[in-house]
């Protein structure tokens, strides 16, 4: 029987989701399933720590009420609440636009489940073994729901992580604090009903995005914490006829959402972003770039004609041509990320930078944008893109990629080294990283959200010493 194929019938879908969550033991995951967890959560430390500088980062910071022996804000020396930090850190991780990518629920699952679990380890003393399969856990949960959920027409108006994180992250903490089978009915039914993110800010160049998975975090540790406290919810929050796939979809709930009950986890399907821009830009830039260094330079193209699935074009803010009042409005920009590329052949964070780069807003005037049905039907197991550019000499260069190329494991510990080695040194970023990849291992998991914190030299000392042993790290 797989997990989640439960009775009796008349269980409601979050009672199932709770009964299957809570029936999960690590052991029955493959090794290649719990190394895709390590690599997302140093991912998702990656981005938290190279964007803590940014406004956003700063301004999450800032709101947190400080509380002695409180959890870790990543990257800084202040201790908060635990709902506080966790929106901190979930800021910090989506500060970038350089977050894990589920495509068929069309979020961002790793920037909620991390920082809600990293709080609730600092809280409740978790083993690694438990942290690592709350978290797979809570992958599968948001993705088997946002992909029962979620329309190219329904992700114009919310956003996808705002409505289905808080579910997630909820039944990942009520597995990893071991809650009763109707305390974690009631806290993932409560993490419903705090669904929220509108998608006007792409339009706008408004910040919100930002906070979104920020409030899903403190939202899902609410959510926790009062079923614990005894609140009861509506066990058919999901199904029922105001519930939230009547409230979003507009249409019935799926008769059943069988966690673990595919060919692999979820978790499997995630891919890790390259580059710091929007999901639906990432293959397209991919192939400008291949386009760019065949090329060499740019000042004899004279159109860009960009192909990519019906999703990506709808979705909000993709389709900009400007005018650009900021990096974020760039970065859902596929004709933009697509011209800077062409402009700088480059694909990094620096391409937002001057976003009135001449040459960059030539290219964006130059550029048409369709969806076209052959990627659209490969949708979402692969995320397809095709270039095709004009030159003046009349010639043209063409470039087609049938999928997103994620960044490798490799790749990812690169980039961490360096974001977290330049904030709290490279030694106890070495260290850090070694206890990610012993996750499992380890008794105690908080470990790892304290050493992500900033000490003076002494408390540093400590931390790595004496601390790591009273926690049981060997």
């Amino acid at each position: 029987m797989t997990i989640g194929s439960i009775g009796p019938a008349e269980a409601s879908l979050a009672r199932q989701l709770a009964r299957a969550a809570l029936a999960v033991d690590l052991g029955r995951f493959d090794a290649d399933v719990i190394a895709k967890a390590k690599i997302c959560l140093l991912d998702f430390l990656s981005c938290a720590f190279e964007a803590k500088d940014h406004p956003w980062s700063r301004q999450a910071i800032g709101i947190a009420r400080a509380v002695e022996g409180g959890a870790t804000i990543i990257g800084t020396s202040k201790l908060a609440t635990p709902g506080d930090a966790a929106f901190a850190n979930a800021t910090l991780g989506h500060g970038l636009v350089r977050e894990d990518m589920h495509a068929a629920s069309i979020c961002h699952h790793g920037v909620v489940i991390w920082p809600t679990l990293l709080a609730l380890s600092e809280r409740t003393k978790l083993s690694g073994a438990t942290f690592l399969t709350a978290a797979i856990i809570g992958y599968e949960a948001g993705a088997q729901i946002g992909a029962a959920l979620f329309t190219a027409d329904l992700a114009r108006l919310y956003r996808p992580t705002g409505l289905v994180t808080p579910l997630g992250a909820a039944l990942a903490g009520s597995h990893a604090l071991g809650l009763t089978e109707d305390a974690a009915t009631s806290a993932v039914s409560i993490a419903a009903n705090t669904s929220s993110g509108l998608n006007e800010w792409p339009r706008t160049g408004g910040s919100e995005m930002y906070f979104h998975p920020g409030f899903a975090a403190r939202n899902a540790i609410a959510a926790i914490e009062l079923a614990e406290a005894g609140a009861v919810a509506s066990e058919t929050i999901l199904e029922g006829e105001a519930g939230l796939f009547a409230a979003f979809s507009r249409q019935p709930a799926p008769a059943g959402i069988r966690l673990f009950a595919g060919r692999q986890p979820e978790i499997m399907a995630v891919y890790n972003k390259p580059a710091p821009a929007c999901n639906f830009a990432q293959t397209s830039a991919q192939a400008a770039l291949l386009v760019a260094r065949q090329l060499g330079n740019s000042e004899d193209i004279e159109t860009v004609s960009i192909r990519v699935p019906e999703a990506a074009a709808r979705y909000p803010g993709c389709d900009s041509r400007g005018p650009f009042r900021n990096a974020l409005q760039a970065k859902m920009s596929i004709p933009f990320s697509v011209a800077a590329v062409l402009a700088r052949s480059a694909l990094e964070e620096d391409n937002y930078a001057q976003i009135d780069d001449p040459e960059t807003l030539r290219l964006v005037d130059r550029t048409d944008l369709r969806s076209e049905p052959g990627f659209t039907a490969a949708f979402p197991a692969n995320q397809g893109a095709e270039i095709v550019i004009g030159l003046r000499n009349g010639a043209t260069v063409r470039q087609r990629l049938d999928n997103v190329i994620a960044a490798t494991p490799e790749e990812i510990r690169i980039r961490f080294r360096q974001a977290a080695g330049g904030l709290i040194g490279d030694g106890r970023a070495k260290r850090l990283e070694q206890l990610v990849d012993d996750c499992a291992s380890l008794a105690d998991s908080r470990v790892i959200a304290g050493l992500c914190r900033l000490y003076s030299t002494g408390d540093a000392i400590g931390m790595t010493g004496s601390a790591e042993r009273k926690w049981g790290v060997q």
